[in-house]
């Protein structure tokens, strides 16, 4: 089970970024920025108004990790799929929409936050977007080292017909009570296709042995050390 990693994409409180112009670790805790539509598109777009925080940044760095890799535009949908990894899910969505029924005997619950109270929302929006056929589901489980998804997205490119997979984590900042040692909220996914692209150097071969992932013909113990070594800098 193999693959090359094309693309590298995130929201997190290190900022926004692209895997090709990284400077330093990604995945870092702290305060996490939400984006505006101006901070991910250039033109005008009404739905992106509309979507939750979580859907926000899971859609966000989907798109930087697309465009890292040359592949955000397109004229005829491509069999690319999503495997996401969440902690928390949507929990402060889901929060913010009880919040709304609260008063009224839940007469004056939105609708629009309603919209966005499951965690998968924000693959449909990407598939919409980027005209993605392949397989996307989240995963919803304590992950210390952040690569179920990434192991998943393998084990589907050995047996579907998919060209790539978009793996990788997405998590809010969880209410405080919920909050533990190792968060690390944002999102950040990488691009896992077959073969490499027009113009794009991979950042090298990942594979999958049982449940250990070799990059470039070393092990890696968890997302933050894999990311460290796409973009060779100190994990």
């Amino acid at each position: 089970m193999k693959a090359l990693i094309n693309g590298i994409g995130w929201i997190t409180p290190a900022g926004f970024g692209q895997g090709h112009a990284a400077n330093g670790q990604p995945l870092l805790a702290g305060e996490l920025e939400i984006p505006t539509r101006k901070q991910i598109f250039a033109g005008i777009d009404r739905r992106f108004g509309r979507l939750d925080d979580f859907s926000r940044i899971g859609l966000g760095a989907a798109t930087f990790c697309l465009r890292d890799a040359g592949a955000e535009e397109w004229s005829e949908k491509r069999r690319v799929g999503i495997v996401a990894a969440s902690r928390y899910g949507c929990l402060r969505t889901d929060l913010d929409y009880l919040e709304t029924m609260l008063s009224e005997q839940g007469k004056l619950a939105s609708p629009n936050i309603f919209a966005y109270t499951l965690p998968n929302c924000f693959l449909g929006e990407a598939a919409l977007r980027f005209g993605l056929t392949g397989n996307s589901m989240i995963i919803n489980r304590h992950d210390p080292d952040r690569v179920t998804a990434i192991r998943i997205a393998l084990e589907e490119l050995s047996w579907t017909d998919q060209a790539g997979i978009l793996a990788g984590i997405v998590d809010l900042t969880p209410p405080p009570a919920l909050a533990a040692d190792d968060d690390l909220p944002g999102s950040l996914f990488l691009l896992l296709e077959r073969g490499p692209r027009p113009r794009i150097e991979p950042y090298g071969e990942l594979v999958l042995q049982g449940d250990q992932l070799i990059f470039n013909g070393k092990e890696m113990s968890d997302l933050k050390e894999l990311v460290a070594s796409c973009l060779r800098i100190e994990s």
